[in-house]
Protein backbone atom coordinates (compact mmCIF):
# COMPACT_ATOMS: atom_id res chain seq x y z
CA UNK A 1 0.00 0.00 0.00
CA UNK A 2 2.80 2.41 0.84
CA UNK A 3 4.58 1.69 -2.45
CA UNK A 4 1.38 2.33 -4.40
CA UNK A 5 0.78 5.54 -2.51
CA UNK A 6 4.36 6.71 -3.12
CA UNK A 7 4.03 5.89 -6.84
CA UNK A 8 1.05 8.21 -7.16
CA UNK A 9 -1.59 5.47 -7.20
CA UNK A 10 -4.22 6.61 -4.67
CA UNK A 11 -5.30 3.99 -2.16
CA UNK A 12 -8.84 3.79 -0.78
CA UNK A 13 -9.72 1.38 2.02
CA UNK A 14 -13.23 -0.09 1.83
CA UNK A 15 -14.46 -2.20 4.73
CA UNK A 16 -17.31 -3.19 6.98
CA UNK A 17 -15.26 -2.34 10.05
CA UNK A 18 -15.58 0.59 12.41
CA UNK A 19 -13.55 3.70 11.59
CA UNK A 20 -11.38 3.50 14.72
CA UNK A 21 -10.64 -0.17 14.09
CA UNK A 22 -9.50 0.47 10.51
CA UNK A 23 -7.34 3.43 11.51
CA UNK A 24 -5.43 1.17 13.92
CA UNK A 25 -4.94 -1.44 11.21
CA UNK A 26 -3.65 1.16 8.74
CA UNK A 27 -1.09 2.75 11.04
CA UNK A 28 1.65 0.15 10.31
CA UNK A 29 1.33 0.88 6.58
CA UNK A 30 2.02 4.56 7.17
CA UNK A 31 -0.63 5.52 4.61
CA UNK A 32 -3.27 8.19 5.16
CA UNK A 33 -6.12 7.11 2.90
CA UNK A 34 -9.77 7.95 2.35
CA UNK A 35 -11.94 5.35 4.06
CA UNK A 36 -15.27 3.74 3.29
CA UNK A 37 -16.33 2.00 6.51
CA UNK A 38 -19.39 0.28 7.97
CA UNK A 39 -20.23 -1.29 4.57
CA UNK A 40 -20.44 2.20 3.06
CA UNK A 41 -22.52 3.88 5.77
CA UNK A 42 -19.54 6.09 6.66
CA UNK A 43 -17.05 7.76 4.33
CA UNK A 44 -14.08 9.75 5.66
CA UNK A 45 -11.32 11.75 4.04
CA UNK A 46 -7.64 10.91 4.52
CA UNK A 47 -7.55 13.11 7.63
CA UNK A 48 -10.35 11.13 9.24
CA UNK A 49 -13.11 13.73 8.81
CA UNK A 50 -16.54 12.14 8.26
CA UNK A 51 -17.93 13.13 4.87
CA UNK A 52 -20.95 10.84 4.80
CA UNK A 53 -22.99 9.02 7.43
CA UNK A 54 -26.10 6.98 6.63
CA UNK A 55 -27.32 5.35 9.86
CA UNK A 56 -30.27 2.97 10.24
CA UNK A 57 -33.45 4.91 11.12
CA UNK A 58 -34.18 4.46 14.82
CA UNK A 59 -37.55 2.72 14.54
CA UNK A 60 -36.22 0.31 11.91
CA UNK A 61 -33.17 -0.41 14.08
CA UNK A 62 -35.42 -1.16 17.04
CA UNK A 63 -37.47 -3.50 14.86
CA UNK A 64 -34.34 -5.36 13.76
CA UNK A 65 -33.14 -5.69 17.36
CA UNK A 66 -36.53 -7.14 18.33
CA UNK A 67 -36.72 -9.52 15.36
CA UNK A 68 -33.23 -10.97 15.77
CA UNK A 69 -33.92 -11.18 19.51
CA UNK A 70 -36.80 -13.53 18.72
CA UNK A 71 -34.24 -15.63 16.81
CA UNK A 72 -31.97 -15.79 19.86
CA UNK A 73 -29.47 -13.05 18.95
CA UNK A 74 -28.46 -9.91 20.81
CA UNK A 75 -26.70 -7.82 18.15
CA UNK A 76 -23.71 -5.56 18.39
CA UNK A 77 -24.88 -1.95 18.10
CA UNK A 78 -22.67 0.84 16.70
CA UNK A 79 -23.36 4.47 17.61
CA UNK A 80 -20.87 7.34 17.12
CA UNK A 81 -18.11 4.83 16.25
CA UNK A 82 -18.50 3.05 19.58
CA UNK A 83 -19.61 -0.55 20.15
CA UNK A 84 -22.48 -1.29 22.53
CA UNK A 85 -23.71 -4.71 23.68
CA UNK A 86 -26.42 -5.91 26.04
CA UNK A 87 -24.08 -8.00 28.17
CA UNK A 88 -20.44 -8.97 28.61
CA UNK A 89 -20.14 -12.23 26.68
CA UNK A 90 -17.28 -14.21 25.19
CA UNK A 91 -18.61 -13.32 21.72
CA UNK A 92 -18.38 -9.61 22.56
CA UNK A 93 -14.87 -10.06 23.95
CA UNK A 94 -13.74 -12.02 20.89
CA UNK A 95 -15.12 -9.35 18.56
CA UNK A 96 -13.41 -6.60 20.54
CA UNK A 97 -10.09 -8.47 20.45
CA UNK A 98 -10.35 -9.01 16.70
CA UNK A 99 -11.00 -5.32 16.07
CA UNK A 100 -8.77 -4.02 18.88
CA UNK A 101 -11.53 -1.91 20.38
CA UNK A 102 -13.43 -1.56 23.65
CA UNK A 103 -17.13 -2.28 24.10
CA UNK A 104 -19.78 -0.81 26.38
CA UNK A 105 -22.35 -2.94 28.25
CA UNK A 106 -25.74 -1.22 28.33
CA UNK A 107 -28.25 -3.90 29.38
CA UNK A 108 -31.46 -4.58 27.38
CA UNK A 109 -30.90 -2.97 24.00
CA UNK A 110 -34.49 -1.85 23.40
CA UNK A 111 -34.48 -0.04 26.75
CA UNK A 112 -31.22 1.68 25.87
CA UNK A 113 -31.30 2.41 22.13
CA UNK A 114 -32.40 6.01 21.54
CA UNK A 115 -30.22 7.11 18.59
CA UNK A 116 -29.98 5.78 15.02
CA UNK A 117 -27.13 3.22 14.91
CA UNK A 118 -24.65 3.10 12.05
CA UNK A 119 -25.06 -0.66 11.80
CA UNK A 120 -26.09 -3.80 13.69
CA UNK A 121 -24.24 -7.13 13.66
CA UNK A 122 -25.36 -10.57 14.79
CA UNK A 123 -22.46 -12.81 15.82
CA UNK A 124 -23.01 -16.57 15.74
CA UNK A 125 -22.37 -19.93 14.18
CA UNK A 126 -21.95 -19.65 10.39
CA UNK A 127 -24.52 -22.33 9.55
CA UNK A 128 -27.15 -20.76 11.78
CA UNK A 129 -26.51 -17.31 10.30
CA UNK A 130 -26.75 -18.81 6.81
CA UNK A 131 -30.30 -19.86 7.70
CA UNK A 132 -31.13 -16.53 9.33
CA UNK A 133 -29.85 -14.38 6.45
CA UNK A 134 -32.56 -15.19 3.85
CA UNK A 135 -35.33 -14.77 6.43
CA UNK A 136 -34.02 -11.34 7.37
CA UNK A 137 -33.59 -10.33 3.72
CA UNK A 138 -37.20 -11.29 3.03
CA UNK A 139 -38.57 -9.47 6.07
CA UNK A 140 -36.49 -6.32 5.53
CA UNK A 141 -36.61 -6.22 1.72
CA UNK A 142 -36.50 -2.63 0.48
CA UNK A 143 -35.89 -1.32 3.99
CA UNK A 144 -32.42 -2.53 5.08
CA UNK A 145 -29.19 -3.92 3.65
CA UNK A 146 -28.41 -7.41 4.99
CA UNK A 147 -25.17 -9.27 4.23
CA UNK A 148 -22.49 -11.46 5.77
CA UNK A 149 -19.01 -9.96 6.08
CA UNK A 150 -17.33 -12.99 7.64
CA UNK A 151 -19.01 -16.39 8.04
CA UNK A 152 -19.87 -15.64 11.69
CA UNK A 153 -21.05 -12.01 11.20
CA UNK A 154 -24.48 -11.09 9.78
CA UNK A 155 -24.64 -7.33 9.27
CA UNK A 156 -27.53 -4.87 8.93
CA UNK A 157 -27.32 -1.34 7.50
CA UNK A 158 -29.57 1.33 6.06
CA UNK A 159 -31.20 0.44 2.73
CA UNK A 160 -28.98 1.58 -0.14
CA UNK A 161 -25.84 1.39 1.99
CA UNK A 162 -23.24 -0.73 0.20
CA UNK A 163 -19.55 -0.47 -0.50
CA UNK A 164 -20.45 0.35 -4.10
CA UNK A 165 -22.63 3.27 -2.94
CA UNK A 166 -19.67 4.47 -0.87
CA UNK A 167 -17.53 4.36 -4.00
CA UNK A 168 -20.13 6.40 -5.90
CA UNK A 169 -19.98 9.08 -3.21
CA UNK A 170 -16.19 9.15 -2.95
CA UNK A 171 -15.66 9.11 -6.73
CA UNK A 172 -17.80 12.23 -7.04
CA UNK A 173 -16.15 13.87 -4.02
CA UNK A 174 -12.54 13.20 -5.08
CA UNK A 175 -12.96 12.97 -8.84
CA UNK A 176 -12.09 9.54 -10.24
CA UNK A 177 -13.86 7.10 -12.56
CA UNK A 178 -14.71 3.42 -12.66
CA UNK A 179 -12.29 3.06 -15.59
CA UNK A 180 -9.42 4.29 -13.38
CA UNK A 181 -10.18 1.98 -10.48
CA UNK A 182 -9.04 -1.50 -9.43
CA UNK A 183 -11.02 -3.02 -6.55
CA UNK A 184 -10.34 -6.19 -4.58
CA UNK A 185 -12.76 -8.21 -2.47
CA UNK A 186 -13.42 -11.54 -0.81
CA UNK A 187 -16.48 -11.50 1.47
CA UNK A 188 -20.13 -11.54 0.42
CA UNK A 189 -20.36 -7.88 1.43
CA UNK A 190 -17.78 -7.10 -1.30
CA UNK A 191 -20.11 -7.96 -4.21
CA UNK A 192 -21.09 -4.34 -4.86
CA UNK A 193 -17.48 -3.19 -4.45
CA UNK A 194 -16.00 -5.68 -6.93
CA UNK A 195 -18.69 -5.05 -9.55
CA UNK A 196 -18.32 -1.25 -9.24
CA UNK A 197 -15.14 -0.56 -11.29
CA UNK A 198 -13.97 -1.70 -14.70
CA UNK A 199 -11.29 -3.76 -12.96
CA UNK A 200 -12.93 -5.83 -10.22
CA UNK A 201 -10.71 -8.55 -8.75
CA UNK A 202 -11.72 -11.40 -6.43
CA UNK A 203 -9.14 -13.33 -4.46
CA UNK A 204 -9.23 -17.08 -5.09
CA UNK A 205 -10.65 -17.81 -1.63
CA UNK A 206 -13.49 -15.27 -2.11
CA UNK A 207 -17.20 -15.94 -1.67
CA UNK A 208 -18.71 -17.44 -4.83
CA UNK A 209 -20.96 -14.40 -5.31
CA UNK A 210 -17.87 -12.17 -5.42
CA UNK A 211 -16.08 -14.36 -7.94
CA UNK A 212 -19.22 -14.37 -10.10
CA UNK A 213 -19.08 -10.57 -10.59
CA UNK A 214 -15.28 -10.20 -10.77
CA UNK A 215 -13.46 -9.71 -14.07
CA UNK A 216 -10.37 -11.44 -12.72
CA UNK A 217 -9.43 -13.80 -9.89
CA UNK A 218 -6.05 -13.37 -8.22
CA UNK A 219 -4.19 -15.81 -5.93
CA UNK A 220 -5.67 -16.40 -2.46
CA UNK A 221 -4.97 -14.40 0.66
CA UNK A 222 -2.50 -17.04 1.87
CA UNK A 223 -0.36 -16.25 -1.18
CA UNK A 224 -0.80 -12.46 -0.81
CA UNK A 225 -2.69 -12.29 -4.09
CA UNK A 226 -3.65 -8.62 -3.72
CA UNK A 227 -0.02 -7.68 -3.18
CA UNK A 228 0.97 -9.69 -6.26
CA UNK A 229 -1.47 -7.73 -8.43
CA UNK A 230 -0.36 -4.38 -6.99
CA UNK A 231 3.30 -5.26 -7.48
CA UNK A 232 2.66 -6.26 -11.11
CA UNK A 233 0.78 -3.00 -11.67
CA UNK A 234 3.54 -0.88 -10.12
CA UNK A 235 6.30 -2.77 -11.94
CA UNK A 236 4.56 -1.98 -15.24
CA UNK A 237 4.56 1.76 -14.60
CA UNK A 238 7.39 3.93 -16.02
Amino acid sequence: MRRAHDAGVPVIVVTGRMVKSVRQALEPAGVAAPLIAYQGAVVTDEEGRWLRHEPIPLELAREIVAVVGEEGYSPNVYVDDELYVASDTEAARAYARLNRIEFHVVGPLLDWLSAPPTKLVCVGEPAALDELEPRMKERLAGRAYVSKSLPHFLEFAQEGVTKGAGMDFLAEHIGFTKAQTVAFGDGENDVELVEWPDYGVAVANAHERVKAVARWVCPPAEEEGVAQVLEALLDSKP
